[in-house]
């Protein structure tokens, strides 16, 4: 089954602003396009640009000022104490310093969800690492680690060691430039019979999937890291502010 994920188009005008706000080229302070500039510019219903607009709000990107519009705050800033996400551990995570086996490493054809997401042609070649966790004694999530050939070129990404360093280390080195977000995708689903035997779950067993798609601050994606986890033995749990 062909796999191509397309952003709604909200997501994508988001996207965007978070882009130029970030350039410099809205910088704090200065006034936002108007609804109806941005419906020009991105042919864009004005539902959908006022939906944008609404997480860019509450996400504090920007601010509104009654009768005056919508005025640029800047990249907002973390809240710390922050539990750490799923995709942010992933990234850097250390190989050597879990209990994890490495099952698959080198290069493989891109499946269609994954080269969705690295913004490549289906089937292109990516380099792939592939381990199993277990705690205790039990396996407990199947992790997947894809990469463009150019994002693994010179390091240790392809090779049959446990890494010393999070992936993101690694990544960055090649970029040339820090990861700047992570989008992450949360998927149900039941095993396929390599993860019923590795994981030693049965064939209607129910699977979560968290796809961390690690972007830098232009939106290129970079690494797509992916956790396999039984439902039966995990919780995903997440906490934000309400502004």
């Amino acid at each position: 089954m062909s796999f191509e994920y397309t952003p709604p188009k909200y997501a994508q005008l988001i996207a965007e602003l978070e882009r130029r706000i970030d350039s410099g080229e809205y910088p704090p302070g200065s006034p936002l396009p108007s609804e109806h500039q941005l419906m020009a510019e991105f042919a864009m219903a004005r539902p959908t640009v006022v939906k944008a607009l609404g997480v860019l709000r509450d996400q504090g990107w920007i601010v509104t000022h009654q009768g005056k519009g919508r005025f640029v705050r800047g990249r907002p800033a973390i809240p710390t104490g922050q539990q750490a996400r799923a995709g942010r551990e992933l990234l850097d995570r250390k190989e050597a310093q879990v209990s994890s086996r490495l099952l698959v490493t080198g290069e493989v054809e891109a499946p269609n969800r994954i080269a969705s997401y690295l913004g490549l042609k289906p089937k292109s070649p990516v380099i792939l690492r592939r381990s199993l966790t277990e705690h205790d004694g039990e396996p407990t999530e199947i992790s997947s680690t894809w990469l463009a050939i150019e994002a693994a070129q010179g390091t240790a990404l392809a090779e049959s060691e446990e890494l010393k360093q999070g992936v993101r280390r690694y990544v960055e080195s090649v970029a040339g430039a820090s990861l700047d977000h992570i989008i992450e995708h949360v998927t149900a689903r039941n095993p396929t019979k390599e993860e019923c035997s590795l994981l030693g779950v049965k064939s209607s067993a129910a699977l979560l999937v968290v796809y961390a798609v690690a972007c830098d601050a232009t939106g290129k994606p970079w690494v797509v890291v992916e956790s396999v986890l039984p439902g039966d033995r995990h919780e995903l749990e997440d906490a934000y502010p309400i502004r």
